[in-house]
């Protein structure tokens, strides 16, 4: 039998520590951007349903960071860290993730932001340092609802800004 050429794509050399998510948003991709990017709109829908997000620090450039905590609708706080790693408005952000600077468990996130017509398709693609990691990330903490939940809340405050820039 003849080779015709078309093998099976070949598999992420990280596909079983990665966690990929993605929604397409009814909102222009410079806006979904900025909401990423300016701490007034993060505290507006950052996190999961019932989170509310705390600023400590924001510096938003490569290098710089984001110091905040997270509040649990059970009351638990959760201290997270995030430092800039990448910026290329209005497409792509990189980020290193964890509790605090030097956190050995700390995660890599790359956001995409593609046009999708008149809409914006954003993806977070985040790899953790283990399979292991990754696991506990999706089963204790539920990572995968958590990130749903997330870019959820965003799409309902920036379609809310549409809304409100149509009828000012």
């Amino acid at each position: 039998m003849a080779a015709t050429g078309r093998e099976a794509p070949a598999q992420s050399a990280t596909a079983d520590r990665e966690i990929v998510i993605s929604r397409v948003i009814s909102a222009p991709r410079e806006l979904v951007f900025e909401a990423f990017t300016e701490v007034r709109h993060l505290s507006r829908w950052w996190g999961p349903e019932g989170f509310t997000t705390t600023t400590r620090a924001f510096e938003f450039r490569v290098g710089g960071e984001w110091v905040f905590v997270m509040h649990g609708p059970d009351g638990t706080d959760y201290q997270e860290w995030i430092s800039w790693t990448e910026i290329a408005p209005p497409e792509r952000i990189a980020l290193l993730h964890g509790e605090s600077r030097g956190d050995p468990n700390a995660f890599e996130s790359v956001l995409t932001f593609a046009p999708d017509g008149a809409a914006t398709r954003i993806e977070m693609r985040t790899v953790f340092r283990t399979k292991e990691l990754r696991d506990e990330a999706a089963e204790k903490y539920h990572a995968i609802e958590g990130g749903q939940q997330t870019l959820s809340n965003l799409a309902a405050y920036v379609t809310e800004i549409v809304r409100k820039g149509v009828e000012d």
